[in-house]
């Protein structure tokens, strides 16, 4: 199936209670299985209020891999692409897998920077403070997780 976005392209999330958030797709899967974005807020009362010149890969509020079942099935809406997208900017991130337990120690998922499905280092490390937790999701847990990060930063105004 032939894609119709790409690196840089900015697209609109519906959140679960009102409003939208944004997410920029920083790495695309050649075998088209999964993706790799920053999700940004704050949250948007429609897809129309949409801006490309605000977003930097430092005020991500999520990075993620994700399925792209809702850009495909048009939940999710394209909006153009970051001025000047330049990839080396929005790096892919190193990932973690923390054992739930504790008994060992987190480990350090390295993805290949042309296919955010291809593990290319893994090693024990002793700090994970700030790392993404090695997950792909669907579309709908990342709605839900943008849904949880937003209402914890909007006022209450902005939930009803």
């Amino acid at each position: 199936m032939k894609r119709f976005y790409s690196e840089g392209s900015v697209f609109c999330l519906p959140l679960r209670d009102v409003g939208y958030a944004r997410g920029v797709i920083a790495r695309v899967t050649p075998r088209g299985i999964a993706d790799f974005g920053y999700f940004f807020g704050p949250r948007l009362p429609s897809p129309e209020a949409v801006k490309l010149d605000d977003l930097r890969p430092d005020n991500a509020i999520l990075r993620v891999k994700f399925g792209d079942l809702g850009l495909i099935n048009g939940e999710w809406t394209l909006h153009g692409k970051v001025p000047n997208w330049d990839r080396s900017k929005w790096p892919m991130p190193d990932f973690v897998i923390r054992d739930p337990l504790g008994f060992r120690k987190p480990l350090l998922v390295r993805y290949s920077d042309t296919d955010p499905m291809k593990i290319v280092a893994q090693y024990p490390i002793d700090d994970d403070r700030g790392m993404p937790d090695d997950l792909t999701s669907g579309y709908g847990a990342d709605e839900i997780k943008m849904t949880k990060i937003l209402r914890s930063t909007s006022p209450p105004a902005a939930r009803e």
